[in-house]
């Protein structure tokens, strides 16, 4: 902190500096919300892959994965099915994409 710098103006500056050392820190991570992580952003995690690679193996839009990952949309079906094993087995979907 500077020591020239009124203290009601430091104090912010700090919290700002301490804000953008604790993105950097997290970036590319799973984002901390208070919600717990949806079965398609886990999987996804798991995966290692970004949006736009996972949706593409599961045959769905980008904007699709989004939906699901965010909670406004659910998936039915085989695409249920697909994210528990991906879940359980991510290198299951590395090998897929390989393939």
């Amino acid at each position: 902190m500077d020591e020239k710098m009124d203290p009601c103006q430091a104090e912010p500056l700090e919290t700002v500096r301490e804000l953008k050392a604790r993105r950097g820190a997290s970036s590319g991570a799973l984002r901390a919300t208070g919600r717990k992580p949806t079965a398609a952003a886990l999987a996804r995690a798991r995966a290692g892959l970004s949006q736009s690679a996972f949706a593409a193996l599961l045959g769905i839009s980008a904007r699709t994965l989004q939906d699901w990952e965010q909670g406004r949309r659910q998936p039915t079906g085989a695409a249920q099915t697909l994210l528990r094993v991906a879940v359980a087995h991510p290198e299951a979907l590395r090998d897929l994409q390989s393939a």
